[in-house]
């Protein structure tokens, strides 16, 4: 049995039709139809009914379709394995991050990983941080790297930061030194609160700004880095973790308020896992060794 014939089954089942098939392939049409029948004698069954210009799957074909997709998938790992060994690789770590800390320290941290630690191949997937358990869980990731922690007795969770979580308003224009402190109620009143662009703090704070200031306005902003353009556009105020705006106070950007009316939470990092390995291991020291 060839591989190609496998492809072309494939491809064949996903089109229901052959011509399609080798327009995607790159091959003949009559070479199409050549794999298919070879494959079908080799295995001894029908694998498509053909009807006038109509293509369809058997009830073998159906069934083996799956045994096909799995026998090119461990054909294909095992050459992409291969790959990264011959090029200095010799271990893989995949690892599941939420928006808000991909967009934060971890790319500087990354580059200093992989300069440490070149024969390790780091695999990125993008996850919000409510679904970052369940990758982990159905073992799709190595490490969940999330502002939530886990409490499901298969996963271990690990608290790597704790960021202080602090008011920010766009910049007033006016100096430093000449302009007067920006007030919390004040701004409350005249702006929209931006709400909900972390995942674990905000229906608390939300029920305690009301608890103080009944009438602040509030609008639902589901990232932080879209917040932060709104601010500076200045559609509202937000209390953001003080990492996530370093660089707008830095450049004036953004001002930070004093707030002393009621007690501020905390942001906090997570890694999440179910296995601990020693990549994994290495990893969290490395990252652990990290201050935002």
């Amino acid at each position: 049995m060839e591989l190609n014939w496998l492809r072309t089954f494939i491809t064949a089942a996903h089109y229901t039709n052959f011509r399609k098939a080798s327009e995607v392939l790159f091959i003949s049409q009559p070479s199409v139809t050549v794999h298919i029948k070879q494959l079908e004698k080799e295995l001894g069954v029908s694998l498509f009914d053909r009807e006038g210009r109509t293509l369809k799957l058997t009830e073998a074909g159906r069934i083996y379709l799956n045994h096909a997709q799995k026998l090119i998938g461990f054909y294909e790992e095992g050459i992409t394995e291969l790959q990264s060994y011959s090029q200095g690789y010799t271990s893989k770590l995949t690892i599941a991050i939420s928006p808000l800390i991909a967009d934060n320290v971890l790319p500087y941290v990354l580059k200093q990983y992989l300069k440490k630690h070149p024969e390790v191949e780091i695999s990125v997937k993008i996850i919000e941080s409510k679904e970052i358990e369940k990758a982990v869980l159905e073992e799709k990731v190595d490490i969940g790297l999330s502002c939530l922690q886990t409490f499901l007795p298969e996963l271990e969770t690990k608290l790597l930061y704790t960021d202080k979580v602090i008011m920010v308003a766009p910049h007033d224009g006016r100096d430093a030194e000449s302009a007067y402190p920006l007030d919390e109620e004040e701004l409350l009143a005249d702006n929209y609160l931006l709400t909900h662009n972390h995942p674990d703090y905000w229906n608390d704070l939300c029920r305690t700004v009301k608890l103080f200031y009944p009438a602040a306005r509030m609008m639902e902003v589901s990232q932080i880095h879209i917040t932060k353009r709104f601010i500076v556009e200045g559609l509202g105020v937000s209390y953001l973790p003080s990492s996530t705006v370093r660089r707008e106070l830095l450049e004036g950007r953004l001002l930070e308020v004093r707030t002393n009316t009621f007690e501020l939470p905390d942001a906090k990092t997570y890694a999440i896992l179910k296995y601990e390995h020693k990549e994994q291991k290495e990893f969290l020291k490395f990252l652990s060794g990290f201050r935002l």
